[in-house]
């Protein structure tokens, strides 16, 4: 038992989950110490290696999970032939807190399981998937890649760590959330958040209606107007309903405190607040040195590509390459075969040089 000094809160540690497939393992982490000053006694950190270290250790690329996913979200990216190819690469793939793998409301026991499980940043995340490349023995990668919030990571490692990396590759993300997003998210929440049986996060069975409401908002924002209105999610549902029901059971599988976790971590993301920068986002991403790839989607209404170009100036050492899709903020995880052959282009040739 841990208690936290000046706070009377108590806390216990976890033994690990087991992994669920062959390639994920876990590293535990002793007494971690949030951003938020909460500590973890026995953190976990899910991730998964592809390739080998090479003998110089230059070869090593890191690619950070996203909101509610694990290292499968970048399957589109790795393997022979692709962007990250084991042959040519040592991919390492870390999985976020709060993904269900990595210590999260879910996984973790009483007093920190569910509702009262601290509080995570980007940064928090950005020192786990430090910690672990040290155990890996990477001490320096070719590139930093991320999608979405893993593009929240890729901005935050060249901040906090601007040697680290030769560049950085985020896309469909931005480097601070402003207030339209921490708005768009706090509809999310509060949609799953109303359903009574959420029960301020203590709920014994899951709340459907909340869960359903949660996912519709959703639906509403991954895909773009365009999208909808092409009818582009055929021949796979033929009617708006039959996708919106088919969004609505992928995702009733999910953990609602995962998902509002990854929200608040989302909502609170700012790179000025790395120590150094007094909260300012601008100074921030000015002090970047590493080489950049910038790839916003055209369509993208989770972080629209006004918000990218807007960073954009304040980025010295960056290509603005925009995905030229239709399917709005879910291009950047390659379900669309188009923008996973672009992801990949771009991805590779950025390495390559």
């Amino acid at each position: 038992m841990l208690a936290l000094a000046g706070t009377g809160v108590v806390l216990s540690a976890q033994a690990p989950a087991p992994p669920t497939d062959a390639n994920r393992r876990l590293l535990p982490l002793a007494n971690f110490r949030l951003e938020s000053g909460a500590v973890l006694p026995v953190a976990q950190v899910a991730y998964a290696t592809f390739g080998t270290l090479n003998a110089a250790k230059d070869n090593a690329v890191l690619v950070p999970s996203y909101y509610g996913a694990d290292y499968h979200g970048y399957d589109f990216l790795i393997g022979p032939g692709k962007a990250l190819d084991p042959s040519r690469f040592f991919i390492v793939a870390t999985e976020m807190f709060g993904n269900g793998y990595s210590s999260s409301p879910s996984n973790t026991a009483a007093p920190m399981s569910g509702p009262d499980f601290p509080a995570v940043s980007i940064r928090d995340n950005v020192e786990a998937s430090r910690r672990v490349l040290a155990h890996l023995g990477v001490t320096h990668v070719r590139a930093v890649l991320g999608f979405s919030m893993g593009a929240e990571q890729a901005f935050q490692w060249a901040v906090s760590h601007p040697t680290f990396m030769d560049g950085i590759v985020p896309w469909c993300g931005t480097a601070k959330t402003y207030p339209h997003g921490v708005v768009r998210l706090e509809s999310a929440i509060r949609a799953l958040t109303a359903d009574p049986a959420f029960d301020n996060g203590r709920y014994t069975t899951p709340p459907k209606a909340g869960m359903a409401a949660w996912s519709t908002h959703w639906a509403a924002w991954v895909w773009s107007q365009e999208w909808w209105r092409r009818e582009l999610f055929k021949p796979q549902s033929a009617t708006v309903e039959e996708a919106l029901a088919a969004r609505i059971a992928r995702d009733a599988v999910r953990d609602p405190n995962n998902l509002i976790l990854h929200a608040r971590t989302w909502q609170r993301h700012n790179v000025g607040d790395t120590p150094g920068f007094g909260g300012d986002h601008e100074k921030a991403l000015r002090s970047i040195t590493a080489k950049v790839l910038h790839m916003p989607c055209e369509t993208d209404l989770y972080f629209p590509i006004g918000d990218a170009r807007y960073e954009q100036q304040f980025l010295t050492t960056s290509t603005f390459m925009p995905i030229p899709s239709l399917w709005g903020h879910s291009a950047g995880g390659g379900g669309n075969p188009a923008d996973a052959a672009f992801l990949n282009e771009q991805i590779a040739r950025f390495l390559a040089r």
